[in-house]
């Protein structure tokens, strides 16, 4: 054993339970200590299953068949149920994506942060007050006694994130795995977020697993990046290295994916999707959907190669794919320019309110037919309640709201049914948009017999076109919603609303939970609709980078007010107010992130 190295994970597999069909294989990944290794794929590439094994743990219906996971030497795999249960939060722990689900809501959160502690034998409680005061510290976070008298809910996901990561540093670990912690926080919080995992791993010499689909932000973090596909790492090297010189074909498509704030290239999806465990084709399992792909690729998975010391990569193209220039990509098509029409929707000295607390103050703004909007700000500058008066589910607003010149009800049950049709909602998150005792197919067809009284075999076909649009196959129709990926519910949440054909789509955050290469194909499927149809598009989001793709118009709000508003290339390029010019720099960015590395 190396003495740097603080985790080895060597020929890691994890089957399906009662079967020999692996969900990853042949993974092996070292972390020095004060390093974060980026794991980085596509949803369902294994990226968490792996990330939960370096913890000895599989989520149901999944065991650990082979391979070693050592931690300063020792193998926890070895060691029983109870053994390993009792390192996780002291030897190695874990940061959930969703820091809600990290955190007891019955329990206040200085009680939390003392049993952490207390589980795991730390000091009286006089020592574990002192390091609950410096773990918050650590995360600028209070630690007086009204904060720490705080249930979860009354935090806001920022601080909630900030509280996991305090929780998970608190024993001083030698492992962390994070597991997308940042995924649907906004640009400044997230900001916040990384720098504080930075510090905190160099500062203790923790080895962190930093598992995530968003590049942008691994570039920024990472000290190394090891990419998964379809539960085998196909490409492992240096973060500079990798992206500057990615010698995966896979690795380059996902980084021809990555929006970047200059917006000088096309994003470019990748066709296909990744096939299942038990459904992989022999050879290659990127084969189906690689440029590169020759007679070999399909007859045997490639062996490891050695591009430089320390990048390897699985692909017998691997020559051919580095003498392609990433600079080669495509140029950014043109944005449709704005056409003088009447409005689609126009929004006149709205103010709105949660309860007493008046949270839109005389927000002004215009939407016309194929046209987008971008909306930005952190969370909290009221972008989503603003989105939720237009789409009538909230209702407590003052000032005007119209809609092809009609003045529209505040709620959506006082609209007819042909508005309820024509503005349609995408939820940031489908859990709450998607019903769990329904299969994908039926929720998506409920619009079809709703609007359009299709049923039968014509509401199956445009059932499947609905989803071909955002890159599911029909394969989806039977499953249930907590069988698909975050990605895939996302996806199809977002077929559901294409298929009422609306003549407005709200986004609210739609692309934040979305592996690059399926948000650019969104992004495709998004402005091929408002150009071919009319459609409008109100985009909430907080990825500055991603709008320059798609909108023509951003408007920035900041508490509630919108305190910058025009082209998108006039306010990204030379921003005037001091809001947007700080949410530009908390932006991650891989070209920042590369200029900083040469």
């Amino acid at each position: 054993m190396n003495s740097a190295l603080a985790l080895e994970v060597e020929g890691l597999r994890v089957e399906l339970d009662g079967t020999r069909v692996d969900i990853i294989d042949e993974v092996s990944f070292s972390v020095p200590a004060g390093h974060v290794l980026g794991l980085v794929g596509e949803s369902g590439s294994g990226k968490t299953t792996a990330g939960l094994a370096v913890l000895g743990h599989t989520r149901r219906g999944a065991r650990i068949a082979a391979g070693e996971v050592r931690i300063e030497g020792r193998n926890i795999l070895a060691l029983s149920g109870l053994e390993r249960q009792s390192l996780r939060g002291k030897l190695v722990s874990y940061v959930p994506q969703d820091p809600a689900s990290a955190l007891n809501p019955s329990l206040r959160i200085g009680k939390q942060l003392d049993e952490t502690l207390s589980e795991h034998g730390f000091g009286n409680a006089e020592a574990r007050k002192a390091r609950i005061t410096e773990a918050l510290g650590e995360v600028l976070l209070p630690s007086d006694e009204v904060f720490l008298r705080r249930y979860p809910h009354q935090l806001s996901g920022g601080q909630q994130q900030r509280v996991a990561l305090a929780m998970a540093f608190a024993n001083r670990p030698r492992v962390i795995v994070l597991d997308e912690p940042t995924t649907g926080l906004d640009v400044t919080t997230q900001a916040h977020v990384l720098a504080t995992v930075r510090d905190l791993c160099q500062a203790h010499g923790v080895a962190a697993v930093y598992v995530s689909h968003d590049l942008s932000v691994v570039a920024t973090l990472a000290t190394d990046v090891a990419v998964m596909y379809s539960g085998r790492l196909v490409e492992v090297g240096p973060t500079s290295a990798l992206f500057r010189h990615a010698a995966h074909p896979y690795t380059r498509r996902l980084i021809e994916a990555i929006p970047e704030l200059s917006g000088e290239h096309a994003l470019v999806g990748i066709p296909g999707s990744a096939p299942r465990p038990g459904l992989r084709p022999q050879g290659c399992y990127f084969a189906p959907r690689c440029e590169y792909v020759r007679d070999v690729c399909r007859v045997t998975f490639p062996p490891v190669e050695t591009v430089v010391q320390g990048h390897e990569v699985r692909c017998y193209r691997y020559e051919a794919v580095l003498r392609e220039s990433l600079a080669a990509r495509p140029a950014a098509p043109r944005r449709p320019e704005l056409q003088a029409e009447e409005a689609l929707v126009a929004i006149r000295g709205v103010q709105a309110s949660h309860g007493a607390r008046q949270v839109l103050f005389d927000v002004e703004l215009v939407v016309r037919p194929r046209e987008c909007v971008a909306l930005v700000g952190e969370s909290g500058s009221g972008k989503t309640t603003l989105a939720r008066c237009i789409a009538g589910l909230h209702k407590n607003y003052e000032g005007e709201i119209s809609f092809c010149g009609d003045l529209l009800p505040a709620g959506c049950r006082a609209r007819n049914q042909e508005t309820r049709r024509d503005i349609q909602y995408v939820f940031q998150s489908p859990y709450s948009s998607l019903n769990p005792r329904k299969t994908i197919g039926q929720i998506i067809a409920q619009p079809l017999r709703l609007f359009f009284d299709a049923r039968g075999d014509e509401a199956r076909r445009r059932v499947v076109e609905a989803l071909e649009r955002v890159q599911l196959n029909s394969s989806v129709l039977d499953r249930y919603p907590h069988q698909l990926s975050g990605g895939e519910r996302q996806r199809a949440a977002i077929a559901r609303a294409l298929i009422a054909e609306p003549r407005l789509l709200v986004c609210d955050e739609v692309t934040s939970a979305l592996d690059v290469s399926v948000q650019a194909a969104i992004i495709d499927v998004l402005a091929e609709l408002q150009r071919d149809l009319d459609i409008g598009l109100l985009f909430v989001t907080h990825n500055l980078a991603l709008i320059r793709t798609l909108s023509q118009e951003v408007a920035v709000m900041s508490e509630g007010r919108i305190v910058e508003r025009g082209l998108v290339d006039s306010v990204l390029d030379n921003p005037k107010a001091e809001y947007t010019k700080k949410l530009l720099s908390d932006t991650p960015s891989l070209e920042a992130a590369m200029a900083a590395a040469r």
